[in-house]
């Protein structure tokens, strides 16, 4: 198609039939009906197709810099959700892409040497110049004006001659980083390089292969787009690229070079055949996370907007349901601010979840070498599940064999769910492995637990948690966060607190109960949470110690600087009520080291500001609470396990970094820890958490399989399923749930009842065993049919 240059404003409102409309006014602009997009990709061209179908009034213009066969990558791979919404937008198309794609439903893992199959997966692929050939097609079709080679005039020089631009310009958008005040963008660069390639034969499953080479590992994902084609991305750590010298190609061979070695390296998954590359270099991931996909007339979408990482193949099925969402929101709102927001509002929930998901695969992938020695089909279920996106549950659907052999590999009993194999601890075997998670009630009178915490931990423990878990028990009066926080600090507290073991090991025989020991720190003298959750006391404050003198709030109380004899005296406060713990009957002690309470301040760089021996490098800011932990560990009954929480990121620049928390981690192993409990966070106020479903759990991955220590995750798990998919996938070997919990005491039970599970790991109380299956809840026969009448 002829290039032509940009319409004046004065006819940017004339259709094919020589109407001529008014340009469209300031304020609430009203449906758009001249359109500009910036980008010829999957993304855009389905934009511009489906604006124009939806009504052919409508100028809609394409701009994209390549020529019409230019692309990067090979092969396209949708979902059947993504396919039905195209199918319901525009039959055209989704006829066209029925006859192009290649379906398989099985998913091969190799690892050292072995393959595991997982099937029921369900692919679509097509090759992405067969895709934009298609859109081509129906943009053609339809009449929207496509300009290849003809990089698109600024948008800000678009939006003033269009009723609506938009901006389907990739990762690198231009639109974008014109106006980062508008979108304020996020972009982060990742640790891994990688290179789009391509094999001449079909894989017949998803392939991915690890290839543990002198240089450290490799992986390749692979998968058929064509009877006779394949994507293949090799991708590996930054120092692994370099230290395989992929970093420096020789000038004399180029690309060749780089494909051959690829080709060498990965010759068992190609059968001994070679590779080809395209226009495509060693890249490095970038995730791009936009505050903001509209200004003005203007909207991003697909990979201009936000970026998911390849692994979880979503990049061009985002930007395919960016276009369906825009389309179908333009079309739904007479107003196209309206229009605009409504899209935003829709599809980024969508998006974020996505991304999530991308992230969490993109780590994995990231961290492969911490998991190459798991055992195969261990390794193998990790894989699948990196992203949380597929489930035991799920997988379990779609390969029960599968799923079953990992089962038993783990050491499932027959009929048992992962969740209800036991575990030991030292001398402490847990029948499940659930945990009540530690919640601060603030209900305490001078730090003496009372009915309300007999009521709460008693409830959870008759409701199968395998470990129920007090809030953080204070050392000391000073030691406490608010005036409601209980204590072990004298012996009132202890025959209280005895008063609730007994209960438990009464009344929920096998339950295990634990206390959690700890310090407030700089953030004590505080209110109740539900009176406003870290502010200071109106009045009746007591005195404030830290690791070093900074406030958490800055707003709030200067700590002072512990000293040597106040070291020694916080020391003999945890000494002390370790001793009690262990005449009250606990089971089990956690040392709090999180949270930035009185140890976490010792451990993050953000808290520590200490210029002696009990700051500086890690190895100074571990001194202090290792003395803690030794000093308790010698005092605690030596068959009972002692566990420790740490905050292994406190989501703020300059904290605690992921080397350093499998190195805390570590120190408290070597010191005795029998569980390291993985929390994050609540460290400084400033923190910015990637909240979202276990989000908290990698961390707990990483120094499981950095250092083979048995870890607690946390952090927003609320299904059984996930908790099944974490123990499988070696990522955890207990679960802590709090909110859960809150929601349902009985949560454990019930998680058995619906997987009718009725086995030793959650036995129901026998005054409750009547109410052990769900109670129906509506009417549920069905009269039979009858034939025939009654006659007259």
């Amino acid at each position: 198609m002829p290039n032509s240059t940009l319409p004046s404003p004065r006819n940017a409102h004339r259709n094919g039939t020589g109407d001529e409309r008014a340009p469209a006014v300031t304020g609430r602009r009203s449906r758009p009906l001249r359109i500009a997009v910036i980008g010829g990709g999957p993304g855009g061209l389905y934009a511009a197709a489906l604006l124009k179908r939806h009504d052919p009034r409508r100028t809609v213009t394409v701009w994209e810099r390549r020529a019409p066969r230019d692309t990067f990558g090979f092969g396209v791979v949708l979902s059947d959700e993504t396919l039905g919404a195209i199918e319901h937008a525009d039959p055209a198309v989704h006829h066209s892409l029925r006859r192009e794609f290649v379906r398989w439903d099985t998913i091969d893992i190799v690892h050292r040497g072995r393959t595991l199959t997982s099937g029921g997966h369900g692919f679509a692929a097509l090759g992405r110049h067969r895709l934009l050939a298609l859109l081509h097609r129906r943009c053609t079709e339809l009449g929207v004006r496509l300009r290849f080679r003809t990089p698109a005039p600024p948008a800000a020089e678009l939006a003033a001659a269009h009723d609506l631009v938009v901006a389907a310009d990739g990762a690198g958008s231009g639109t974008r980083e014109a106006a980062p005040e508008a979108y304020r963008p996020t972009v982060t660069t990742h640790d891994c390089r990688y290179r789009w390639l391509a094999a001449d034969f079909a894989f017949d499953a998803f392939r991915f292969e690890i290839a543990e080479t002198e240089f450290g590992a490799m992986q390749l994902h692979g998968y058929p787009y064509a009877p006779d084609a394949s994507t293949v991305i090799v991708e590996m750590r930054e120092e692994v690229w370099r230290a395989a010298g992929f970093h420096t190609e020789p000038a004399d061979q180029g690309p060749a070079w780089t494909v051959d070695r690829c080709a060498e390296i990965f010759a068992g998954a190609l059968g001994g055949r070679g590779l080809r590359h395209a226009d495509s270099t060693w890249t490095a991931f970038r995730t791009v996370v936009s505050e903001r996909w509209t200004h003005g007339r203007t909207v991003l979408i697909g990979d201009a907007a936000h970026t998911a990482h390849f692994s979880i193949g979503s990049g061009t099925k985002l930007a395919v349901e960016d276009a369906l969402a825009l389309a179908t929101a333009v079309e739904e709102h007479p107003v196209l601010d309206e229009a605009l927001a409504g899209y935003e509002a829709e599809r980024r929930p969508v998006v974020e979840s996505a991304q999530r998901a991308a992230l969490a695969s993109l780590r994995w992938f990231e961290q492969l070498e911490t998991y190459t020695g798991q055992p195969p089909r261990q390794f193998a279920f990790n894989l699948l599940t990196r992203s949380r996106r597929v489930t035991h549950d799920n997988l379990g659907l779609r390969d029960a064999a599968f799923t079953a052999a990992v089962e038993r590999d783990f050491g499932c009993p027959p009929g048992t769910p992962p969740m209800f194999t036991p575990f030991r601890l030292r001398g402490l075997t847990l029948r499940n492995r659930i945990v009540l998670s530690p919640m601060d009630m603030y209900t305490a009178v001078d730090g003496v637990p009372g009915d309300f915490h007999l009521v709460h931990l008693g409830a959870r423990a008759l409701g199968g948690a395998g470990l129920v878990m007090t809030e953080m028990v204070c050392v000391s009066a000073r030691g406490r966060i608010t005036p409601g926080c209980a204590g072990l600090y004298s012996e009132e507290q202890a025959a209280a607190w005895r008063r609730i073991t007994g209960f438990v090991r009464a009344a929920a025989p096998g339950t295990a109960i634990g206390v959690q020991l700890g310090h407030s720190g700089r953030k004590g003298s505080t209110r109740r949470m539900w009176e406003g959750t870290d502010e200071p006391l109106p009045d009746g404050n007591w005195p404030l110690v830290a690791a070093s003198a900074l406030p958490y709030r800055p707003d709030g109380r200067v700590p002072a600087a512990l000293d040597r004899t106040g070291m020694t005296a916080v020391r003999s406060a945890f000494t002390a009520a370790a001793r009690r713990a262990a005449d009250a009957g606990f089971d089990l002690l956690e040392l709090h080291c999180a949270h930035g309470y009185l140890l976490s301040g010792f451990l993050s760089p953000l808290t520590n500001r200490r210029t002696d021996g009990y700051g500086g490098d890690l190895a100074g800011r571990l001194r202090f609470p290792l003395e803690v932990f030794d000093a308790v560990r010698d005092v605690w009954p030596e068959e009972r396990p002692m566990t420790v929480r740490i905050s292994a990121t406190d989501w703020a620049p300059g904290g605690t970094s992921d080397t350093e928390a499998v190195a805390i981690a570590a120190a408290f192993a070597a010191h005795g820890a029998d569980a390291i409990d993985v929390s994050t966070g609540q460290v400084v106020a400033e923190e910015r958490p990637e909240f979202g479903r276990s989000y908290q759990a990698p961390y707990a991955d990483r120094i499981r399989n950095a250092l083979g220590v048995p870890v607690i995750a946390v952090g927003a798990i609320s299904s059984w399923d996930d908790v099944n998919s974490l123990l499988l996938a070696g990522r955890a070997d207990l679960c802590a749930l709090a909110r859960p919990h809150l929601y349902d005491p009985h949560w454990t039970l019930h998680a058995a009842a619906e997987q009718g599970y009725t086995g030793p790991g959650a036995p129901w109380p026998l005054p409750y065993r009547a109410g052990s299956r769900r109670p129906p809840t509506g009417r549920t026969e069905v009269p039979r049919p009858r034939q025939g009448g009654s006659g007259g």
